[in-house]
């Protein structure tokens, strides 16, 4: 049975059938299930489908895990179609919004998920229009339930599950529309606030209102625990929408916060079953949640909101109590009596206010509103003595996985919003950015102290690695009263060789300090002392050396040789530590993270060293196979380990040659049909490094050459036009290297795949084949090229557009064009008159001077071909475009004469100094030079127009029979002053 509608006949969906597909695809068979799955994808494409699946999961009759199936599916696929009318009737979505409420009883949690999400969505697309009585409908079921919750306490178990799924549903819902950035949806969300807040809220505060009763004794009331989750649902749906309650947000924040933190201090330590304080602990986190929002949306709104300095100073006073308070008060734990994500909510909310609290406003007025020096000290210190702090949780990390501890470290760093140590450092950074003139006198004064005092045992240890760990997040500010060079040379240089076992807690710090004040503050490495600092760090494997020691180090000599003060002179006798020390760390590392950073340090190394990488290419290169197979299929590292490879190419340039083998298979390696999606971008730029730095693309030493890959670049010309425009450069530069060779191995596949490229390139990769097409003409004789141009089928490609819109070897040109009209079965004049109409019509787009004068050349040259079509627009349109020519030239010459080289005019025509997207970024390569020749070689530099045309007028009275001929047959109409022209023109020299 077939639906007829305005579109190709759609088959109608057999109930039964996807009922027993729906089957299978849940069943516990794998073969059952693929056989379903692949079948089910055939039927959502027939109508009736999703209306079908809906029905099914509706239907309380049938086995649960197919109605799971089946409303999954729908949540899945029939969303995105919700208004196609190749799926679904109208009528079929009214059904279907009728059993959305029938689901508000329903007792499976899965099902009714995925039935909120499947509300939420449909409402973005028929709320209010198609679906109005929604939000009406909602209401009453949630105020009629929330009657029957607060009249009794026990409610019926279907009640209290129409309740909860009421009120979830109505979140989701919110949650949709809050995310809505058009118009329509605003005004939605608008009426959805105005109609829902005030119910809301009153709702929120009936149920906060048992919240005070909470205490050991009641902790494990069923009653009072739920009643935490449906106020906590209500709330998750105010944040949403509430800005005006924030005052009485803040106040009931800190009402639940005292009731939580008095409720854990007060319950006995043998207290387990603690449901209801993991919910209120949710809670309170959630007022936070709100609170970040706010702030982040629009810091001067939320300055200005009512209670907000007394609510950040609240959060703020929290910290200090938990800073005072026993360390084991602290803890990742919705039971702990301060937990870290509580703490780290306080910290954030303080750092961004800290600016309202500035002396001096961004404008120049004085603040009256401040912060006094004892409050901006004491909380310096607290940060720094308490919570910049290694805990032994810390310590323990580091010994029993060092790698992962760095790379959590690092990640903690880029994420410090969510972590208490990272989220303690920026607050620090905020309060000397807005307090300078407290806080580095503090941090100098505690800098000298903390120099000057014997660190031997472990908690003198800790301490000072957090006072190194605030100077390093400090540099700009503390750079002036710190002698870095001198402590550097006489106090971390002496700490970096101690042996003493807890060392490398102040030695993994000293090398993140010396990366952060030489990459920050960009300082110039003019002598030794930082080289001798992090090389010894980073081959310390005596006593006091340690892996997190290492691989900081690596990470430090990555940012302190990736600055504009490196200096690779004084880096020189370090180079070969730094490069045996980082390959012997990339093998012994286990966790491929870890491996990526590392090969981002040696990749900086080698880029900066530049030739000086030249006698420790092998020791790079011998471990790179064994880390490529271990990598298996951590693509990132792969992608690393190409960039490692470009970089040897880069550096060593000409002597890159003996890299041509590890290129070639590294190549292969990333376009295998496993690695060609993560590695294909990553490949082709080493492939073209390799190609512009090379001398050779034969095999060197029975290696094999890059030349073994050009069918490869053939392949992707054809039939990859998302790398089209890489894969012209990396042709270009295989023909620079050998054009001969390349058009004797390969010139028909080659033109064939251009042709095919040709049918569906953008004009952006259109003019770079042109280009090549040039170069190719230009570097290599006729006989390579001629034969296969006509045989691929691409000069009649070329031809083509031409024939439509009604070179340098003029004997092939001709030769193709006969050969055009034939394998065309058209006429050769009219192909003449077509090719010729549009070259003139053409002209006068040509904005490049080259390629006018390239078009002056051409046209000359096909005039002594005597053909008769060129010969009848000798006098008029060729006579008027060599004009055109010698004009523009002629100006140009007496324009430098009077202003010099420097006048846009003559800069135009100066072809001395080629567009930079000739040489294509290949400035240091050997490819520039290649590039550099044929640009000295091209005619278009090298012949002078004027005695070029007169040659070929010569060639064509020639041709013709001589000059009485040309004169009688061509020229006895041209005008006498245009004629007069040519000729000053031709003896002038241009």
């Amino acid at each position: 049975m077939v639906l007829r509608t305005g579109n190709p006949a759609i088959e109608n969906v057999s109930p039964q059938e996807l009922y027993d597909v729906i089957c299978g695809a849940a069943s516990q068979d794998p073969r059952q299930v693929q056989a379903s799955t692949k079948r089910l994808k055939e039927m959502s494409e027939m109508f009736g489908t999703y209306d079908a699946l809906h029905e099914i999961a509706a239907t309380r009759s049938l086995p649960l895990s197919v109605r799971q199936q089946s409303i999954i599916q729908f949540k899945n696929t029939a969303l995105a179609h919700w208004r196609s009318r190749r799926y679904l009737s109208d009528e079929q979505r009214v059904r279907i919004r009728g059993r959305c409420s029938a689901f508000l009883d329903e007792p499976d949690d899965t099902i009714a998920a995925c039935n909120e999400v499947i509300v939420a969505k449909i409402a973005r697309q028929d709320f209010p229009s198609n679906w109005p009585s929604l939000l009406s409908d909602l209401r009453t079921a949630i105020n009629s339930h929330l009657q029957l919750w607060h009249a009794s306490p026990d409610v019926d178990e279907k009640a209290s599950r129409i309740l909860f799924r009421s009120l979830r549903i109505l979140n989701e819902i919110v949650k949709e529309f809050s995310t809505i950035k058009m118009i329509p949806g605003i005004k939605v969300m608008a009426r959805l606030v105005e109609e829902l807040h005030l119910e809301l809220f009153g709702h929120y505060a009936k149920l906060a209102s048992s919240y005070t009763s909470l205490n050991p004794s009641s902790i494990n009331s069923r009653r009072l625990e739920k009643d935490l989750v449906l106020g906590h649902i209500v709330m998750k749906s105010l944040v949403k929408m509430l800005e005006e309650f924030f005052g009485n947000c803040a106040v009931q924040l800190q009402t639940l916060s005292e009731i939580r933190i008095n409720l854990v201090m007060a319950l006995p330590p043998s207290a387990t079953q603690l449901l209801a304080l993991d919910q209120l602990t949710r809670h309170v986190r959630l007022f936070g949640k709100f609170f970040r929002r706010l702030q982040q949306l629009a810091v001067q709104r939320f300055v200005g909101l009512p209670m907000s300095n007394d609510l950040v100073l609240y959060y703020w006073s929290k910290v200090v109590q938990a800073a005072n308070s026993p360390s084991d008060f602290i803890a990742d734990s919705p039971r702990a009596v301060f937990p870290v994500r509580f703490l780290v909510q306080a910290l954030v909310l303080f750092k961004e206010n800290l600016a309202q609290w500035t002396p001096v406003r961004k404008n120049g007025t004085v603040n009256e509103n401040v912060l006094n020096r004892e409050f901006v000290e004491s909380a310096v210190g607290l940060l720094v003595t308490k919570f910049m702090l290694l805990n032994p949780s810390d310590l323990d990390s580091w010994m029993a996985d060092p790698e992962e501890w760095v790379i959590v470290e690092d990640r903690e760093n880029d994420q410090w919003e969510y972590e208490i140590r990272g989220c303690a450092e920026r607050v620090l950074m905020a309060l000397v950015a807005q307090y300078p003139q407290y806080v580095v006198p503090l941090l100098e004064t505690t800098f000298n102290q903390v120099i000057g005092q014997p660190t031997v045992d472990l908690p003198s240890i800790i301490q000072k690695e957090a006072v190194y760990c605030a100077i390093g997040r400090c540099p700009t500010r503390l750079k002036d009263v710190i002698p870095f060079q001198q402590w550097l040379e006489h106090t971390l240089m002496a700490e970096a060789r101690e042996t003493n076992p807890n060392y490398p807690i102040i030695k993994h710090r000293i090398a993140w300090l010396i990366g952060k004040w030489v990459s920050e503050l960009d300082l110039p490495l003019s002598n030794s002392a930082v080289w001798d600092v992090l090389t010894h760090l980073l081959q310390d494997r005596g006593p006091g050396g340690d892996p997190v020691v290492r691989l900081t180090a690596a990470s430090a000599l990555r940012e302190c040789i990736d600055t504009q003060g490196f200096d690779a002179d004084v880096f020189a006798p370090f180079l070969p530590i730094v490069v045996v020390e980082l390959v012997k760390i990339l093998a012994e590392a286990d966790n491929l993270e870890g491996k990526r950073r590392i090969a981002n340090s040696l990749n900086i190394v080698i880029e900066r060293a530049d030739r000086r990488i030249i006698p420790l290419i092998g020791v790079i290169a011998e471990s790179l196979p064994r880390l490529w197979s271990e990598a298996e299929d951590d693509w990132a590292f792969k992608g690393s380990l190409l960039t490692t490879v470009e970089a040897m190419l880069k550096s060593s340039k000409e002597s890159s040659v003996s890299l041509s083998g590890i290129v070639v298979a590294l190549v292969r390696e990333s376009f295998s049909p496993a690695a060609q999606l993560h590695l294909e971008e990553d490949g082709l730029n080493l492939w073209l490094t390799a190609l512009q730095n090379t001398t050779t693309i034969e095999s060197v030493g029975g290696t094999p050459g890059l030349l073994e890959l050009f069918p490869t670049a053939v392949g992707l010309l054809a039939g990859n036009l998302e790398v089209l425009h890489k894969i012209i450069s990396i042709i270009e530069s295989y023909l620079l290297l050998d054009v001969n060779r390349i058009l004797q191995l390969s010139a028909q596949d080659l033109f064939r795949a251009y042709s095919t490229a040709f049918a569906h390139a953008v004009t952006t990769n259109l003019k770079s084949m042109l280009m090549s097409f040039e170069m190719i003409f230009q570097l290599a004789p006729s006989q390579l090229w001629g034969e296969a141009l006509h045989l691929s089928g691409l000069f009649g490609t070329l031809l083509q557009p031409l024939l439509d819109d009604n070179a340098s070897d003029r004997n092939m040109f001709l030769r193709l064009m006969a050969a055009a009209a034939m394998s065309q079965n058209k006429p050769e004049p009219h192909v003449w008159e077509s090719v010729l109409d549009q070259w003139m019509l053409r002209f006068d787009n040509m904005a490049e001077p080259r390629y006018r004068k390239l078009t002056a050349m051409a046209i000359a040259n096909l005039v002594s071909s005597g053909r008769p079509e060129v010969l009848q627009r000798l006098a008029i349109e060729i006579f008027n475009l060599w004009i055109d020519v010698f004009a523009e030239m002629k100006e140009a010459r007496e324009i430098t004469s009077q202003e010099g080289v420097g006048s846009p005019l003559s800069l135009l025509w100066d072809q001395d100094e080629p567009p930079d997207s000739f040489f294509v970024g290949t400035e240091n390569t050997a490819e520039h030079s290649r590039r550099k020749a044929l640009l000295d070689n091209d005619p278009v530099r090298t012949v002078q127009l004027t005695s070029f045309i007169a040659t070929r007028l010569q060639e064509t009275e020639a041709a013709v029979g001589g000059g009485q001929v040309l004169q009688s047959t061509y020229l006895e109409k041209a005008d006498p002053a245009v004629l007069k022209q040519i000729q000053s023109a031709l003896t002038g020299g241009l």
